[in-house]
């Protein structure tokens, strides 16, 4: 179990919305504030660990040609749960995000770390998965938030600071409120995830220029 590289791959080189493209959905549609993005990533965070570790801890007792089966009903388990926590402490975030807490239960991500890493590997390691590809989730939710509140509303920390509003940052009138719309959440997932490739890309670029000069 190397957890630098498990957490490496969950923020940057496997992570599930700008690598792995998973998740699309709930990532541009629940994007439009900080309060927003910050609950969406935590539900997912808490829902993919736990998953993660009771699948794998059942993984050798799940008959295999059941185990997408198996493996729904235990993320619908964890997702009911904090959809009855949210809906009794925090309530306005759930009014928030509505529907996407419930469909958590047929997200990509969690369904595919399942498949892909809780069914073959122990609970440590596939905790240490679910909580570094939660983190990585989180992270470009956060940063979406970021860049479409300030963009289209003007303000930041929506539904956290200043009562709930926000702290005003460009004036009003000037924000372009399109960002806040659905062609908003396009443009800026696509920049998000161009900008991240380019990062990951651009070593290997260096890599084989130094080659070149070598040669």
């Amino acid at each position: 179990m190397n957890v630098k590289n498990q957490l490496r791959d969950g923020l940057f080189f496997q992570n599930p919305v700008t690598v792995q493209l998973l998740g699309m959905c709930s990532v541009m549609a629940i994007t439009t504030t900080l309060f927003n993005g910050l609950g969406m990533g935590v539900s997912v965070l808490v829902i993919l660990t736990l998953a993660n570790i009771i699948i794998s801890i059942l993984r050798k007792i799940i008959p295999n040609n059941i185990r997408i089966a198996c493996f729904i009903v235990v993320i619908a388990g964890f997702v009911t749960i904090v959809d009855l926590c949210l809906q009794a402490f925090l309530p306005d975030l759930s009014s928030s995000l509505g529907l996407f807490i419930p469909l958590i239960v047929v997200n990509c991500i969690i369904l595919g770390r399942a498949e892909a890493f809780a069914y073959k590997n122990g609970p440590a390691a596939s905790a240490l998965d679910g909580i570094f590809q939660g983190l990585g989730y989180t992270m470009v939710l956060v940063i979406m938030c970021v860049v479409r509140e300030l963009l289209g509303n003007g303000t930041f920390g929506g539904g956290l600071l200043n009562g709930g509003e926000g702290i005003r940052i460009i004036p009003e009138g000037i924000p372009a409120l399109g960002m806040i719309l659905p062609v908003g959440g396009f443009l800026t997932l696509a920049c998000v995830i161009a900008a991240m490739q380019y990062i990951l890309n651009k070593p290997k670029k260096d890599e084989k220029k130094t080659e070149e000069v070598a040669k």
